[in-house]
């Protein structure tokens, strides 16, 4: 590790200086460059019916925006340390912007498959603009801006299937894509006038920079408690989410998709106190806050055990309850990660940012293929169950940190 920090003690690095009005230029960025994960969901319906694409062939279109969000973590965002974050978030918004427009006019499936993976690879640049905000924020102060910053992260993942099914059914789907494009060039222009220069933090070429990962796994077992707990923590919250619709479906409810994506304004609930779990990340220490986080995750999953001994209006006030409190659990205790992360080694933040949300997506993978297992052999008891041991396992991380 002395070799990785050679030159963070001879660059001079950016004042911690974060006004309201950044913090807000970056809370939206990365809530608009992060709903371009999630725009094409609402729209595969009527996107196969107008490529005339069979189901199975349309359904790369979020995996393969998936997967290249996943290598965007692991090989790009760690050219944060290495270059001024400043250029690389400006460079992948003009990338991103370019792969919305591929996409809005991708004239078949084949280029459209091609524009998803591009789209995914550089919507990571919401994860260079965390680390910005953390770099800039005090030390003291810091869990308030990370959880300012994460508001405007989750409100984009929340709200954005929202907006493009609307879109979509009004407009067509290729106009969800070219709106998402102009609202990420402007994005742009405006993150060039207000981002200030970062310095970089090390001078190791690309190669080492991907090998560094495995040593900064290795040396800090805050990282390790800290990715194992909220990969954990995802792997419920996904299982959760990837069968509602299905369950919901079903009998006793038989409520259609538009049902389902209400839920999601529940959920905003738990995003929009992102900030208040920053500030008592700050005042008590945030691994005391990663351990309420998920002991309300546990209670607010194991509730959901009481769904068939009540009425069906019942059933449906519960669920909405418990998705408020596991939303609100999951998010305040991946800001409080984040606090302690981005504590570990300041020359690394990006690369550590980039661990950290790597697990997260490995748990949201196994958490979407478990769910729906569970969900076919006991139904939603076994979703629930499932849920409810990952928030558990999670728990009993954060509780045996030291």
């Amino acid at each position: 590790m002395a070799a990785m920090n050679s030159t963070s003690s001879t660059m001079k690095t950016a004042q911690p200086h974060l006004s309201s009005s950044l913090t807000f230029l970056l809370a939206g960025g990365t809530g608009l460059t992060v709903a371009a994960l999630y725009y094409s969901q609402p729209t595969l319906g009527v996107l196969a019916g107008d490529l005339n694409a069979s189901p199975r062939d349309i359904g790369w279109i979020p995996t393969l925006t998936q997967l290249g969000y996943a290598l965007g973590l692991l090989l790009l965002a760690p050219l944060g340390d290495r270059f001024d974050r400043r250029n690389i978030i400006l460079l992948k918004s003009a990338i991103l912007c370019a792969a919305l427009l591929l996409t809005g006019f991708a004239p078949g499936l084949a280029v459209l498959l091609v524009a998803s993976l591009l789209v995914g690879l550089f919507a990571t640049v919401a994860q260079d603009i965390v680390p910005a905000a953390a770099t800039l924020a005090p030390a003291a102060e810091r869990g308030k801006a990370v959880g300012t910053v994460m508001t405007g992260l989750l409100m984009g993942i929340l709200l954005s299937r929202v907006v493009s099914g609307f879109v979509a059914e009004n407009f067509g789907w290729r106009s969800v894509f070219i709106a998402a494009a102009a609202s990420v060039a402007l994005l742009g222009v405006v993150l060039a006038r207000g981002l200030p220069r970062f310095a970089p933090t090390t001078d190791h070429p690309y190669p080492e920079l991907l090998k560094s990962l495995a040593h900064l796994w290795v040396e800090y077992p805050k990282l390790r408690q800290a990715a194992l707990a909220q990969g954990l923590l995802a792997l419920g919250f996904s299982a959760f989410w990837s069968t509602l619709a299905v369950m919901l479906h079903a009998a006793p409810f038989h409520l259609g998709s538009a049902a389902a994506g209400s839920f999601g304004l529940a959920g905003a609930a738990g995003a929009l106190a992102a900030p208040f779990a920053g500030r008592l990340s700050d005042s008590h220490g945030p691994q005391w806050v990663t351990r309420i986080a998920a002991g309300v995750t546990v209670v607010s999953f194991a509730a959901m055990f009481l769904m068939p001994l009540l009425p069906v209006q019942g059933q449906l006030a519960l669920l909405a309850l418990a998705t408020v409190g596991f939303d609100l659990g999951v998010q305040a205790s991946l800001i409080s990660h984040q606090t302690i992360v981005y504590g570990i080694a300041p020359e690394a933040r990006s690369r550590l940012n980039a661990i950290l949300m790597t697990s997260v997506f490995i748990g949201m993978a196994a958490g979407g293929l478990l769910g729906a297992q569970a969900l076919a052999a006991w139904g939603w008891s076994g979703v629930v169950g499932l849920a409810t041991v990952a928030a558990v396992g999670a728990l009993i991380v954060r509780l045996k940190a030291r």
